[in-house]
């Protein structure tokens, strides 16, 4: 089993990558199904995260962020590299999805993917509005093509 998650804020403009795409997947998989994949929308609630991503065997997360880098800069972050995270703290208001993989994989273990990846789009804008830059929505059409193969294979 695959699981998609697109995360992020749909009222912050690039914020809502992640959503955005999760939402275009969930379209593509309705006219060309693939039964070992799943797609969630997962907007800002990392807890679900966790518990979507149970069973799975590969996972893939689409977020944006916002390290400074070149706008439209897209991250592609290997599970391993997610795993040296700080321990998290359990508070809901700052449980994100980078913490519900370092619970998941203490709680379910075995049973939560090891194969995980994670797709980050640099935001050029976080202000309120429903509608991404022109730069970050070519790079979502690129993360996009590039899920779209993996579900291919």
């Amino acid at each position: 089993m695959l699981t998609i998650i697109g995360c992020g804020n749909f009222n912050r403009s690039d914020d809502a990558v992640g959503v955005i795409i999760a939402q275009r997947l969930q379209k593509y998989l309705a006219e060309n199904p693939h039964p070992n994949v799943q797609v969630y929308d997962c907007g800002t609630a990392g807890m679900e995260v966790m518990f979507q991503a149970r069973g799975s065997k590969q996972l893939v997360i689409i977020d944006a962020s916002s390290t400074g880098s070149e706008p439209g800069a897209v991250f592609k972050v290997p599970g391993e590299e997610l795993t040296a995270l700080p321990e998290p703290s359990y508070n809901l208001h700052d449980f994100r999805w980078d913490h519900a993989l370092a619970a998941g994989k203490k709680i379910f273990q075995n049973d939560f993917p090891q194969d995980v990846t994670v797709y980050l789009i640099e935001a050029a804008n976080l202000d309120f509005g429903l509608e991404l830059s022109p730069i970050v929505q070519q790079s979502a059409d690129l993360v996009f093509d590039k899920i779209v193969e993996i579900i291919g294979n």
